[in-house]
């Protein structure tokens, strides 16, 4: 056991310094799974927003939209404005736009893990077909903002918190990535790719909305921070990339986690286990996007106690063993969670803890349920250590 502990940390600590040990065992233990989805996205032909309209939208075809998860009809006025059942998913509301970008998000992300597992470029070769649609094809493209996501029948056009929809493109960029240090990428098609997304960070970043969420004080919070840093490393803003390090160590970690390492306001909702599992996902996605030799946010503590790593142990117990956790259980979806969470593979990589990596092997790697998918973002680890 010691030595198999002491050849875990040493593959760990060489994954931390830049070389790829880790990488290896991950696709030694996972390559079956990774080449059945990449099989899988090879047959996948591009499908845009632009495919789905909702005659409710204020936007046009090229606009995101989508509706409100937890908004009803008002049974004492069925015909006026929606009302709110916090936790509660209304399975009525328009939400094919970012069921698009979910599978968008899905094929790219097991295209580049596949390409990284065989080094065929044809899978490659097969997301730039979807990239191309999505951010370059005049009758396809989506436009760089999100005016509309998260609209309320009778209420809003569309809301600040609707920018979390975006989340789903993190793994596009991360395959992009892949793709641009593979060369790829022509370099007209890499050029407008870029361009997109520096209209998305210029929007997500000045538009009302955009500092809505920015200043929101939950998960909504942390994820605007998880994806303008995603967006900005692929588009090489070092500018917002700074911006995004010194708003987890002063703002999000500080103001979410309390001192035992939970997050108290997620622990308040109607669903505290699902979403506590998706905002020490959000924080974790942060750290392994961010951190630098000289910048660590995985080794960070801000008010002398609080940390990456304790919000991660505090977890790791009621994830290991679901049957122990001591809070009310989620209105919904309870039994479909956990599955295996970005924050264990993440945290193994980075703290040296191979029972995080055990946990995660041993749970569902491929999980279908729609909300679970909707709050699961990384799903390929592959293409992010």
């Amino acid at each position: 056991m010691r030595i198999f502990l002491l050849a875990f940390f040493i593959t760990l600590s060489c994954a931390i310094h830049g070389q790829s040990p880790f990488q290896l065992q991950l696709l030694k233990d996972t390559r079956p799974e990774v080449i059945k989805r990449a099989a899988w996205a090879l047959q996948q032909a591009p499908q845009t927003i632009t495919a789905f309209r909702c005659e409710r939208s204020a936007g046009g075809v090229h606009d995101f939209y989508s509706e409100g998860d937890y908004w009803w009809p008002d049974p004492e006025n069925p015909n006026g404005a929606y009302i709110q059942r916090d936790g509660e998913t209304n399975p009525g509301n328009f939400v094919a736009h970012r069921q698009a970008m979910i599978r968008f998000s899905r094929v790219m992300g097991a295209l580049a893990a596949g390409y990284i597992a065989t080094k065929d470029n044809t899978y490659l070769q097969h997301a730039l077909l979807h990239a191309k649609a999505w951010f370059e094809t005049a009758a396809t493209r989506m436009n760089p903002s999100l005016l509309y996501a998260q609209a309320i029948k009778g209420k809003v056009t569309g809301r600040g918190i609707g920018i979390i929809d975006t989340i789903h493109l993190m793994e596009v960029v991360q395959a992009l990535g892949v793709m641009e240090k593979a060369g790829l990428i022509p370099a007209a098609d890499l050029k407008s790719f870029k361009n997109w997304f520096s209209e998305y960070l210029q929007w997500l970043t000045t538009h009302p909305y955009g500092k809505d969420e920015m200043n929101a004080a939950n998960n909504h919070g942390t994820c605007w921070v998880m994806q303008v840093a995603a967006f900005a490393r692929f588009t090489g803003n070092r500018e917002i990339l700074d911006f995004c390090r010194t708003r987890y160590k002063t703002v999000l970690l500080p103001r979410q986690m309390a001192a035992d390492g939970s997050f108290p306001l997620e622990l308040k909702r109607t669903k505290p286990y699902g979403y506590s599992l998706f905002n020490l996902d959000a924080m974790s996605t942060i750290c392994q996007l961010l951190s630098t030799p000289d910048n660590d946010l995985w080794r960070f503590t801000a008010d002398s106690s609080k940390s990456i790593a304790k919000g991660i142990a505090w977890l790791y117990p009621f994830v290991n063993n679901k049957n122990s956790w001591p809070y009310a259980h989620d209105v919904m979806y309870w039994d479909n969670w956990p599955v295996a969470q970005p924050f264990l593979i993440f945290g193994a990589a980075a703290l040296q803890r191979p029972e995080y990596y055990r946990l995660w092997l041993s749970l569902n790697q491929d999980p279908e349920e729609e909300e679970v998918l909707r709050n699961l973002p990384v799903r390929n680890p592959l293409i992010w250590l």
